[in-house]
């Protein structure tokens, strides 16, 4: 008997959230107008990944080396950055939020695989950064991980759980060391609390 037979893998029915010729072509369209585009035309990005059906807000710095699986499960906030390398792994929604920071070579990443399964089934979950939150270099954020709002996650950290809000936390896996303090600057809907 085998443990994993990928013979038997499938697909759940609109895993993808569009046929495969549609996918296909936003892979097409990424590597070479979306990728080689020069490193200043913010906003040429923020329009290719708006026509297949991504929400970016005003003012977002996505740089061309940053990989988009599914844009039409992104949605970024106003004025966020994204650094160079950046995998958001979209294959299930990624929410981030207003004034994030995502430092290059990050990895977002929402979908999984049951092992215990001989099909090896698949399996997506979101990924949420909430708003003001910076992810160092080099940050893998597992499936179904909310990074709270402020929260700061430390160079190369693992984070496998929630991070709460205005939290200070790296580390493999990622643990909070302490409160994030200084000029905290917060929206008038800002309802995060302090840990």
């Amino acid at each position: 008997m085998l443990v994993q037979d990928l013979s038997s893998f499938a697909l759940p029915p609109n895993f993808r959230g569009r046929p495969k010729w549609y996918v296909q072509f936003w892979w097409c369209v990424h590597s070479t107008l979306f990728a080689f585009s020069p490193q200043a035309l913010y906003g040429w990005r923020r329009v290719v990944l708006r026509l297949f059906g991504a929400k970016i807000g005003k003012g977002v710095l996505i740089r061309p080396s940053v990989r988009v699986v599914y844009p039409w499960k992104l949605e970024v906030g106003d004025y966020t950055w994204i650094g160079d390398r950046v995998e958001l792994y979209a294959l299930g929604r990624i929410t981030i939020g207003r004034h994030v920071v995502i430092s290059q070579d990050s990895y977002l990443c929402t979908g999984s695989h049951d092992y215990t399964t001989p099909t090896f089934a698949i399996s997506a979950v979101p990924i949420r950064i909430e708003n003001e939150a910076w992810l160092a270099s080099q940050v893998f954020v597992c499936p179904g991980v909310t990074i709270g709002h402020g929260a700061v996650v430390g160079v190369r950290s693992l984070v496998l759980q929630d991070i709460p809000p205005l939290a200070v936390a790296y580390g493999n896996p990622a643990r909070v060391a302490r409160k994030r303090t200084g000029g905290v600057v917060g929206n008038e809907d800002n309802t995060a609390s302090v840990p």
